[in-house]
C-alpha cells in the first residue's frame, strides 16, 4: 500500500512538473512571438484608471497582440498588470508581448523636440509653443508674467520671465505641461548662468541687467564672432552715458501695446515715448527684450576691450565699428544710405551662422543702432 501511494505521488509530481514545463515553454513561446512580421508604427495611449484587461483587449484590436486574454494572463504571470503607467507609447506590430509589457510599463512617453533659438522673446516663443501644438500662446503668456510662478521657479521678484527662458531644445511628452516646460527653460538658464558667472569681469552688476544686455546683444548680430565687440559698444556708452539706441528695443517696446512682434520701425516709432526704447530713454532698458543664449551672455560679462562707440551695418549680418561720430557717419553713408550696397544683400546670407541657426535672432537685419 505505501509502494502504491510514493508511485502516485510521484506521478503527480512528475505530472505536476510537466504541466509547469508545457505552461513555461507555452508562456515563453507566447511572449516571443510576435503578431506580425511586419513593422507599422502604431501610437497608443494608457489614460488614468484604464483596466489592464481593457487595455489588453484595445491592444488586440489595434493587432498589436494576438489575444488579449493571453497578453492579460502574461502578464499577471510576470506580476505586472500594476506597473502599467500612464503615457504615449510608440508601438510596432512586430513586437513582441514581452517588448509591448515593457514599454507600456516603462513610462517613457512619446517625446517631441520644442527648439528655441537664442534671441526669441516671449512672444514669439508663445506662438511658437502653441504653432506646434504644445499649447496655448495664451497660457504660455499668462505664465510667465505670474508673480507667483516667477518667484517659485526663478526664486526672485520680476515682471516677467523674459530673458531667463534658456533657448535650446526641450523634449516633450503629451503630458508635459506649459508650468513643466517654463521649469525646464528656467532651470536650464539658472545652471548656465551659474556654470559661466565666476568668468565675468564685471562689478556692481545685478544679474537682471546681465541678462538685460546680453538680450540686446543677441539681437543685434547675426555674427556670433561679433558679439563681445557689440557688447563693448554698449559697455562703452553705458560709461559715457551715452543713450544705447538700439533697434530691438524699440521693437520690443511696440510689442508691450500690440501683443507681438512686428520688425518695422518708422521715424515716429524713434521718438516713441514707450520703457524700452533706448533713443529715449536713458541707460538699460527695465528688462530683458529676448532671451539670450550661452554666448550673449558670456557676451555680456566679458566685452571685448575697444573704443567703439558705433557700428553700423554691411548688409550681411556683419558690422562696421567706429570710434567716432565722423566715421560712423561714413560707414552709414557707405553701406545704408547707398542703394547699391544694399543691393541683393541680407543679413541672412552671412556665411558664418552655424548650422541650423535660425534667422530670428539677428535683430533687425538693418542696424540704425548707436546714431
Amino acid at each position: 500500500m505505501k509502494k502504491t501511494v510514493v508511485v502516485l505521488v510521484s506521478a503527480f509530481v512528475a505530472l505536476v512538473v510537466a504541466v509547469g514545463v508545457c505552461v513555461g515553454f507555452l508562456g515563453y513561446q507566447y511572449a516571443s512571438t510576435a503578431p506580425s512580421s511586419i513593422a507599422q508604427d502604431v501610437v497608443y495611449e494608457v489614460v488614468p484608471g484604464k483596466a489592464f484587461n481593457t487595455i489588453a483587449k484595445d491592444l488586440e484590436n489595434k493587432a498589436l497582440v494576438r489575444n488579449a486574454f493571453f497578453f492579460s494572463m502574461y502578464a499577471r504571470f510576470k506580476n505586472e498588470r500594476s506597473k502599467v503607467k500612464v503615457g504615449e507609447y510608440l508601438l510596432r506590430t512586430n513586437m513582441t508581448p514581452s517588448e509591448v509589457l515593457d514599454v507600456i510599463t516603462s513610462g517613457k512617453s512619446i517625446a517631441r523636440a520644442f527648439t528655441v533659438s537664442e534671441g526669441l522673446s516671449i512672444y514669439e516663443i508663445s506662438e511658437l509653443y502653441e504653432k506646434e501644438g504644445f499649447g496655448t500662446a495664451a497660457e504660455f503668456m499668462r505664465l510667465v508674467r505670474d508673480p507667483q510662478f516667477i518667484q517659485t521657479v526663478l526664486g526672485e521678484k520680476q515682471e516677467s520671465l523674459e530673458g531667463y527662458l534658456f533657448p535650446e531644445t526641450y523634449m516633450l511628452t503629451k503630458f508635459t505641461d506649459t508650468k513643466g516646460l517654463l521649469a525646464a527653460m528656467v532651470k536650464r538658464f539658472l545652471y548656465v548662468y551659474n556654470e559661466i558667472q565666476p568668468q565675468s569681469k564685471l562689478k556692481g552688476w545685478t544679474r537682471h541687467q546681465v541678462v538685460t544686455l546680453a538680450s540686446i546683444v543677441e539681437k543685434e548680430t547675426g555674427a556670433p564672432q561679433e558679439r563681445p565687440i557689440i557688447s563693448s559698444v554698449f559697455h562703452n556708452r553705458l560709461q559715457k552715458n551715452m543713450r544705447l539706441q538700439t533697434d530691438p528695443t524699440i521693437i520690443y517696446g511696440k510689442a508691450e501695446t500690440l501683443g507681438k512682434i512686428v520688425i518695422n520701425i518708422t521715424r515716429a516709432d524713434l521718438t516713441a515715448p514707450t520703457r524700452y526704447n533706448t533713443y529715449v530713454i536713458n541707460g538699460l532698458p527695465p528688462g530683458p527684450i529676448a532671451n539670450p543664449g550661452r554666448e550673449a551672455l558670456l557676451a555680456a560679462m566679458n566685452p571685448e576691450s575697444s573704443n567703439y562707440l558705433f557700428f553700423v551695418s554691411q548688409n550681411d549680418g556683419t558690422h562696421v565699428f567706429s570710434e567716432t561720430y565722423e566715421a560712423h557717419n561714413a560707414a552709414v553713408k557707405r553701406f545704408q544710405l547707398n542703394a547699391k550696397a544694399r543691393e541683393g544683400k541680407s543679413w541672412r546670407d552671412l556665411k558664418n551662422k552655424p548650422a541650423g541657426e535660425k534667422e530670428q535672432g539677428a535683430g533687425t537685419g538693418v542696424k540704425k543702432t548707436a546714431k
